[in-house]
């Protein structure tokens, strides 16, 4: 169909690239000024990602478009043994771009776009003796790649409330291999690793309302519903119900506060659903008591939901320039119980901290920097695979840079 040739183009021309995100697999924010802030938006009119945080925002800035890209460090490194023997992943620069219009139809309503890479996950461990860290005999990894392509309506009930409607169009990219070991645990040895890429695409909605309390205060909220995707045919004996794996619901809440023309203070509070999406969420301890992969019930990563604070801080230091700092946290969406399966995705990134710095070169146009760091963590657990423990861990960096233009 039409539709999905036209999303499948999009990625194809760089709009989003494989990587690691960082609250699971989803990213710490959306926008180069979120980026800024620890990801917190829900409340904040400053630019055309509402399709990504908050639709009811839109309506609030005006003609304007705003395209970026995020330079995407993750080092990950795993263990498979005592923890004697450590293995980095290779692949630790990403590009990452970003892309939002929005356009006044009228001063109540405004239509618009955003586009975003929703997130993904990229390993790839070279083998050691002859051998990956799973047990197979080449080189063992994931690479997962998802864009949204997200139209947005956003409408002005009255002076000091709006509404707003996003449908997500969604594409998915994904290729495994090295998992060759686990063929007799598969309900599809032929359709587990090693079939090149392979994609997939679906629809969802993000509804989103924000209100002004005063000139001070401001509140938000949106939800969005699990995104049900097309399943991976090339790996229907890898992922549970035969290759599905759906973009879980989330949602988020947030306010703002303006003590003054200089000051903005932003805190978010953001819970994402993996429990919904049993290729993620069921337990990969199921693979000992006869789960077979890509069965319904079968082995997953063991993600719960993920609760997510994040707080940001604006500072309006000249007529030309405003500052940001932010920090978020969270707990990591797995246990030790997990190590094994999640050496392929390490999610276990619990806190951020970040800057971030708009330049206004005229009254229209301006630059946007952002500066991410995630703490390192590790996560420690017995190894499915034999004696001993594993361990999984990861830190990252991401630096970015964005351009705006009103009209």
């Amino acid at each position: 169909m039409k539709l999905n040739k036209l999303i499948i183009a999009l990625a194809a021309s760089g709009i989003a690239t494989s990587a690691f995100a960082t609250n699971g697999y989803f990213s710490h924010g959306n926008g180069m000024v979120a980026k800024g802030m620890g990801g917190a938006a829900t409340a904040m009119t400053k630019d055309s990602f509402g399709g990504a945080n908050n639709p009811a925002t839109m309506v609030w800035v005006g003609n304007r478009y705003d395209a970026g890209v995020d330079a995407f460090s993750p080092v990950r490194a795993a263990s498979a043994t005592t923890g004697s023997t450590v293995t980095s992943s290779d692949n630790e620069l990403f590009a990452v771009p970003e892309f939002g219009y929005n356009q006044m139809m009228n001063d109540k309503m405004s239509l618009g776009v955003t586009v975003y890479g929703n997130g993904g996950m990229n390993t790839d461990y070279a083998t050691t003796g002859g051998y990956n860290m799973l047990g197979g005999t080449t080189a063992l990894g994931v690479d997962l790649m998802q864009l949204i392509v997200a139209p947005t309506v956003s409408y002005k009930v009255n002076e000091s409330t709006s509404v707003g409607f996003s449908p997500l169009l969604g594409y998915q990219r994904f290729e495994a291999y090295g998992l060759g070991a686990f063929a007799d645990y598969s309900s599809s040895a032929a359709n587990l690793t090693n079939n090149g890429v392979d994609d997939a695409t679906g629809f969802g909605a993000r509804v989103g309302f924000l209100t002004k309390l005063n000139s001070q205060v401001s509140l938000g909220a949106a939800y969005s519903s699990k995104v049900n995707m097309s399943k991976f045919d090339k790996y229907k004996g890898l992922f549970a119900e035969q290759g599905d794996f759906d973009l879980p619901a989330n949602w988020n809440v947030g306010a703002t506060f303006q003590p003054n023309d200089q000051l903005t203070v932003a805190l978010d509070f953001q819970r994402i659903e993996y429990s919904g999406v049993k290729a993620v969420a069921n337990s990969s301890g199921v693979l000992l008591t006869g789960g077979r992969l890509g069965a319904d019930a079968g082995p997953g990563f063991g993600w719960s939901d993920m609760d997510i604070v994040k707080l940001g801080v604006e500072y309006k230091y000249s007529p030309t320039m405003t500052l940001r700092a932010g920090y978020s946290h969270t707990d990591a969406p797995m246990t030790g119980a997990d190590v094994t399966f999640n050496i392929l995705a390490p999610a276990v990134i619990e806190d951020h901290i970040t800057l971030g710095m708009t330049y206004a070169m005229d009254k229209d146009s301006n630059l946007t920097v952002s500066y991410a760091h995630a703490l390192e963590n590790t996560i420690t657990g017995n190894y499915l695979l034999g004696a001993g423990t594993g361990n999984i861990k990861m830190s990252q960096n991401s630096i970015g840079i964005a351009y705006s233009k009103k009209f």
